[in-house]
């Protein structure tokens, strides 16, 4: 069975004017299906570049990437998009909620980048499941950071 994410000598540069910053310089890494992982470093060690990466918001300058087995430099960025909506998952530190959509609509979504609108209705009932039922049509600067991320969830 293929790792679930193999990542073999990444590396990312930044070209800002005259000058290139490596983010990443050969980074390696193995990640099982259900295994849990922490990446952690100094501030200015790469880590939310790494995380960029794996959840497929940016490319690596160099190296491989292979998701569940397939190489992912082979998708185009359409692809990435339905594949970020169907199996990858992030919790920014902002939580990047739409500040006009209300936090069911925010919830709503993705269902409705997936082409799900089926299951809109569930919307709901997982927003009562983590408490933000009876919020569920404020906006996000109505709501607690921590009703924020449990939308964003």
């Amino acid at each position: 069975m293929n790792p679930l994410i193999e990542l073999r000598d990444i590396r990312k540069t930044y070209v800002m004017g005259k000058t290139s910053v490596k983010a990443l310089d050969g980074v390696s890494l193995t990640i099982e299906a259900g295994e849990f992982v922490a990446i952690m470093g100094a501030s200015g060690s790469g880590k939310s570049t790494l995380l960029s990466i794996v959840g497929l918001l940016d490319r690596p300058t160099s190296g491989s990437y292979r998701l569940m087995g397939e190489p992912v430099e082979r998708y185009s960025d359409d692809e990435l998009s339905v594949i970020r909506n169907r199996v990858a998952g992030f919790v920014f530190q902002q939580f990047y909620l739409l500040p006009k959509m209300t936090a069911l609509e925010n919830a709503e979504l993705p269902l409705v980048y997936a082409g799900r609108r089926e299951m809109k209705a569930h919307v709901q009932a997982v927003l009562d499941d983590v408490g933000i039922g009876p919020r569920s049509h404020h906006y996000p600067n109505e709501m607690s950071g921590g009703e924020q991320q449990r939308v964003a969830i």
